[in-house]
C-alpha cells in the first residue's frame, strides 16, 4: 500500500500541502485568465484534488525503479515521460470541467481560450517530478529504517546468544565443584556426602525451573543463592555462617538468573575455605531510585594463595552485566579490613517499565 494512503493523518496532510499548491495554482491562473479569486476556486479545486491522487502513481514509478539498481539517466527518462503523460491527462480532464462551468454561466466565455493550458500542463510536470522526487525520499527513508530496525534485531539477538553461552558455562563450572567436594566427602563422612548430593539435586531442579527466563526477581536469586550455600554447608557445617538482607524495594528488582551464583561460590572457594575457623557470607541487596546494589562480603585469608586473573566466575558475571546494561553496569572488588567484598550495580526501571517488560 502507498505509505501515504495508510493512515488517514498522512492522507490529512497530504491534502493539506496540495491546498497550498491549488491557492498558488488560482493565483497564477487569476492573473493569467483575468478571473475573480472565487471563480479560480471553482476551477482549480476540483482539478487540484484529483491531480493530488494522479501524483500518487510517482510513488509505485520510483518503486519500479529502484536508485541503486536503476542509473541515472533511465530514472531521468521515466520521469519525463510519466510526468508529460500525468499532466497532459491532467489538462485533458480539466477542459470538460471548464466547459461545464462556462455553460452555467459561472465563467465568462473567455475562459474556454486556451491561454491557461500551457500554465496547467507545465505546472502539471513540475508537480509530478517532485511528487517523483519526493517518492524517492520515502523509500529511502523506509528503507533506511528497515535496516536500522533489522541490525537492531541482529543485535538483540546476538546479545540473546551471548547471554544463553554464558549461563551455560554456569552449570558445568559449578557442577566440577561439587562434584569435586562429593568425592572428597565420601571417604571421610559418606552421610555428609549423600545429604550434599541431596541437596545438590534440590538446588539443580529449582534452577532448572527457570527454563528460559531472562530475568527473575531479586528476592528469587537471593532464595538460590540460599539453597547454594546450603549446600556448601554439609561440607564446611559450623564454619559457614550466612546472613542475607534486602529491602522490599530490592527483592521487586530484577537480575538475570544465577548471578550471584558464581560469585557465592567464589566466596566459599577463595574465602571460608582458607580460614581456620570459617566466617560470615553476607548479601546485602538495596535500591536507589534508580539502581539496584547487590554486595556479596566474605571473610579472607591475606595470606591465601593468590589466583591469576579474575577467575571464570567473576569475569561470566561482568560479561552478562555488559551485554544487558553495557557501561552503566558495574562490578566493583576489593579487600578491607581482613574482609573481600564484591558489588554488583546497574539501573533499575522504575516499576512502571519493569511491568511494561514483564507484560
Amino acid at each position: 500500500m502507498h505509505p501515504i494512503l495508510a493512515g488517514r493523518g498522512r492522507l490529512a496532510l497530504y491534502l493539506s500541502l496540495w491546498a497550498l499548491v491549488a491557492v498558488l495554482l488560482a493565483g497564477l491562473l487569476a492573473a493569467r485568465m483575468g478571473l475573480s479569486w472565487p471563480q479560480t476556486a471553482l476551477v482549480v479545486l476540483p482539478i487540484a484534488a484529483a491531480y493530488a491522487f494522479v501524483c500518487l502513481s510517482a510513488w509505485y514509478v520510483a518503486r519500479s525503479l529502484p536508485i541503486v539498481s536503476s542509473g541515472a539517466a533511465k530514472i531521468l527518462a521515466t520521469g519525463i515521460v510519466a510526468s508529460l503523460l500525468s499532466s497532459g491527462g491532467w489538462l485533458v480532464m480539466s477542459r470538460p470541467w471548464i466547459g461545464m462551468l462556462v455553460r452555467r454561466g459561472w465563467l465568462p466565455e473567455a475562459a474556454r481560450a486556451g491561454g491557461h493550458e500551457s500554465l496547467i500542463f507545465g505546472f502539471g510536470v513540475l508537480l509530478y517530478l517532485l511528487s517523483l522526487a519526493v517518492s524517492y525520499l520515502l523509500i529511502t527513508v523506509g528503507e533506511t529504517q528497515e535496516a536500522e530496525r533489522r541490525a537492531l534485531q541482529v543485535q538483540v539477538l546476538a546479545r540473546e546468544a551471548e547471554l544463553r553461552s554464558l549461563r551455560a558455562q554456569i552449570d558445568p563450572h559449578f557442577l566440577f565443584n561439587c562434584l569435586h567436594s562429593i568425592s572428597a566427602l565420601t571417604t571421610v563422612n559418606p552421610q555428609a556426602a549423600r545429604r550434599m548430593c541431596l541437596l545438590l539435586g534440590d538446588f539443580l531442579r529449582e534452577t532448572l525451573a527457570l527454563g528460559g527466563e531472562a530475568r527473575i526477581t531479586v528476592a528469587r536469586e537471593l532464595k538460590l543463592a540460599e539453597r547454594f550455600l546450603a549446600v556448601e554447608r554439609i561440607r564446611f557445617g559450623d564454619r559457614l555462617d550466612v546472613e542475607i538482607a534486602a529491602d522490599p524495594q530490592a527483592e521487586s528488582g530484577h537480575v538475570p538468573p544465577l548471578l550471584l551464583q558464581p560469585i557465592v561460590e567464589n566466596a566459599v572457594t577463595h574465602g571460608i575455605a582458607h580460614m581456620l575457623d570459617g566466617g560470615t557470607i553476607r548479601i546485602v541487596a538495596t535500591r536507589s531510585p534508580s539502581r539496584l546494589s547487590i554486595v556479596v562480603e566474605n571473610p579472607c585469608d591475606p595470606e591465601r594463595p593468590r589466583s591469576k586473573g579474575a577467575g571464570v566466575g567473576l569475569a561470566n558475571v561482568r560479561a552478562r552485566l555488559r551485554a544487558l546494561h553495557g557501561a552503566d553496569a558495574l562490578l566493583a572488588t576489593g579487600e578491607q579490613d581482613g574482609r573481600w567484598r564484591v558489588e554488583v550495580s546497574f539501573p533499575a526501571p522504575p516499576a512502571v517499565e519493569r511491568e511494561k517488560e514483564t507484560a
